[in-house]
């Protein structure tokens, strides 16, 4: 039978074994950053580290003056963020949520954030849809680029009757 000592000096030298390993993994490991596809402006309409820390409450913001007071304005609008951050790359392709070449998931998936925006709001700029470049298919459905299936229509609106 094993003593209440014995028990405890098994314990704590498993601890300080564990401790003494975790001492050995370097902590300073260098993790790559995410990469950041540029704006197509000269500047944001903040600094770019107040931006970072602060974007989502500018957003939230934003959506309160529009969807509670009427008060829309340009420079805090996700619409004009999109418009300046997602851009064709050099082979015409247009980055979706998700993937890591669009700005804002470049971070988010970085930082494992979810976020919602982009199942109502258009996660590339109203320009670059249809205009001759390659928009990849996406996941959820887009009805501001979807085909009309004037069938599935009609069973809606029976359904619905």
């Amino acid at each position: 039978m094993v003593s209440w000592f014995q028990k405890n000096l098994q314990k704590s030298m498993l601890a300080v074994s564990v401790l003494l390993l975790a001492g050995s993994v370097n902590v300073n490991a260098e993790v790559a950053a995410p990469v950041v596809p540029k704006g197509k402006g000269e500047q944001c309409v903040e600094p770019t580290g107040e931006m970072r820390k602060n974007h989502m409450e500018m957003l939230k913001h934003q959506r309160d003056e529009t969807m509670h007071n009427g008060i829309r304005t340009k420079k805090h609008a996700l619409k004009e963020c999109i418009s300046c951050h997602v851009q064709a790359d050099d082979k015409g392709q247009v980055a979706r949520f998700g993937e890591d070449g669009h700005f804002c998931s470049s971070c988010h998936n970085y930082a494992g954030v979810n976020v919602d925006c982009f199942q109502c709001h258009a996660d590339r700029p109203q320009e670059l849809i249809g205009k001759g470049h390659k928009i990849k298919p996406h996941h959820t459905a887009n009805f501001n680029d979807a085909s009309v299936n004037k069938e599935a229509l009609q069973a809606l609106s029976k359904v619905s009757k």
